[in-house]
């Protein structure tokens, strides 16, 4: 396998023509950017029955499936497994994702977000047994997990179910490596000891990683000012020998050309390298006030639906740009009819959905802090 062909096209935040509405997926542009990924030689797409609302599949649909031979490209797709409440609900949503996306097998399948009540679920709907048959039958040619939980966790899911899987997909980067929350590092010498392939998502952190300080931005232009923070990111997951797949979430055509100059012409990560990312994950989670990766599972979580990522990211973006107008922003979605943070009951329901073991009560009530102090003191 290539360096090239890890190039993964993730459609969990594909352009959008709305930016207030998920479902409002700009086809255009999408087609445009498709073409040209597929023109230069890569072909793996990854979507979700939840991504942008179930749109994503049929975006799919429209612009690979229908303009490409079946042969020329692949298409992995996720079981919804927070929806599962029978096992027969496995053969519904496999079906109504195929439909969707307009073919007859999928070229890789996931059971999706297992983290501990995620994997329960998928125990008591017989979700493996399921995966496995569909391997079987020709309906996936491979099958695996999304995995969002620590490294105890999955050892017990390999060791239960290693037999019947061919690929872990994990949330690695270099700001979460040797975080003892997340425990990247060790996931990943889990899946090299159980010899599985893994493909890797959140390479970027949900854009905490490029969405830093200026500070942080300085640093990395001063050490190689040819290339994005992102190319770096992209290519400290991309240089691990058992990663095969590195999902790059593309909202624009400057995101595409960016990583596509990052895999035409593939360097191996150096040493210095990835020293200097060593220095600069230190750095940012000194300066991240709240390491969210924005996948939403807190908010479709949440009895209040009270849209947490938006609210961690406007938290996070003042506190790297202080003197910006941010303030506005914030009380601009409480007029959209958003829920307000402030109507958290500490249910503590999210804790168990967060990729990133945030305490989210705590935070959402140093949001509200945060905001209704400076925005008294910007002026409302």
């Amino acid at each position: 396998m290539t360096y090239k062909s890890k190039f993964g096209f993730g459609c969990m935040r594909l352009p959008q023509t709305d930016t207030n509405d998920p479902t409002k997926i700009d086809q255009e542009l999408f087609n445009e950017m498709v073409d040209i990924y597929m023109n230069k030689g890569y072909n793996y797409f990854d979507t979700s029955y939840a991504y942008h609302g179930g749109m994503s599949e049929v975006a799919i649909k429209k612009a690979v499936v229908e303009r490409y031979p079946r042969e020329s490209f692949q298409i992995c797709d996720k079981m919804p497994t927070w929806a599962l409440t029978s096992p027969e609900d496995n053969d519904k949503y496999v079906d109504e994702m195929l439909e969707r996306l307009g073919i007859d097998y999928f070229d890789v399948f996931f059971i999706h977000n297992i983290n501990i009540p995620w994997y329960r679920l998928a125990e008591e709907n017989n979700s493996f047994e399921y995966i496995k048959k569909m391997k079987e039958n020709g309906v996936a040619k491979k099958i695996g997990i999304s995995f969002h939980d620590d490294s105890r966790l999955l050892k017990e899911v390999l060791d239960k179910y290693g037999d019947i899987l061919d690929i872990v997909q994990l949330e690695l980067n270099y700001l979460d490596w040797e975080d003892p929350v997340i425990e990247a590092h060790k996931c990943y010498d889990l899946c090299v000891e159980y010899g599985f392939d893994v493909y890797v998502m959140e390479p970027l952190k949900g854009g905490v990683i490029v969405n830093t300080s200026d500070e942080i931005k300085n640093d990395f232009n001063n050490f190689n000012p040819n290339k994005s923070i992102a190319s770096l990111a992209i290519r400290f997951c991309a240089s691990l020998e058992n990663v095969k797949i590195v999902l790059c979430g593309m909202s624009n055509m400057d995101d595409l050309m960016d990583n596509c100059d990052t895999f035409d012409d593939f360097a191996v990560m150096t040493d210095a390298e990835k020293e200097f990312l060593e220095n600069m994950a230190s750095k940012l989670r000194a300066n991240v006030a709240v390491p969210c990766s924005e996948c939403g599972y807190c908010t479709d979580a949440c009895p209040e639906m009270i849209p947490i990522a938006e609210y961690f990211n406007l938290y996070n973006t003042s506190k790297n740009q202080p003197e910006s107008n941010i303030y506005r922003h914030y009380f601009d979605k409480l007029g959209d009819e958003k829920v307000p943070a402030s109507e958290c009951n500490y249910c503590g329901t999210c804790l168990d959905y967060c990729t990133q073991k945030i305490d989210i009560p705590n935070e959402l009530e140093n949001v509200c802090e945060h905001f209704e102090d400076g925005f008294s003191a910007y002026g409302k």
